[in-house]
């Protein structure tokens, strides 16, 4: 449990009370991703809702071979010599202590090739129907 950091969560549930403040873009992580559309709450429009502090905090580690292979498809350069074993991808601060389900359009992103911004790892059409009734009903402050 989350006891040193004042992190906040940055995903709110959608709400009659907030609906009106979601908002949608199409975004790629960097220049090489093909852009894709994604829904979001501005942090900005949020001003009179505070954002609950993180109970958890969830790490995402990527394998020094999967960062490897990923950096290689989108020519990130060589490799740097680094000899960890894993690498942290991203950090989420989150208010349940489950792992929150990727959003849908992350996982078919991540079905794409590595040379589209994607792992390569086909999609699972389980953990894809997981990740709809969840993002359904949320969406991430940014």
């Amino acid at each position: 449990e989350n006891d040193f950091t004042d992190a906040r969560v940055n995903v709110l549930e959608i709400s009659s009370e907030n609906e009106h403040l979601l908002r949608t873009k199409y975004e790629a992580r960097n220049e090489k991703e093909l852009p894709v559309l994604t829904r979001y709450f501005p942090k900005e429009l949020l001003q009179d809702i505070e954002l609950p502090k993180a109970k958890y905090l969830d790490l995402i580690l990527y394998s020094r071979e999967q960062i490897e292979k990923e950096n290689a498809a989108m020519d990130k350069g060589k490799p740097t010599g680094e000899t960890a074993p894993w690498g942290i991808v991203s950090i989420k601060a989150q208010a349940i202590e489950t792992e929150l389900p990727m959003t849908p359009i992350t996982a078919m992103r991540n079905a794409l090739g590595k040379d589209q911004g994607g792992s390569g790892i086909p999609m699972d059409r389980d953990a894809y129907m997981e990740a709809y009734q969840y993002w359904n009903k949320h969406a991430n402050v940014v």
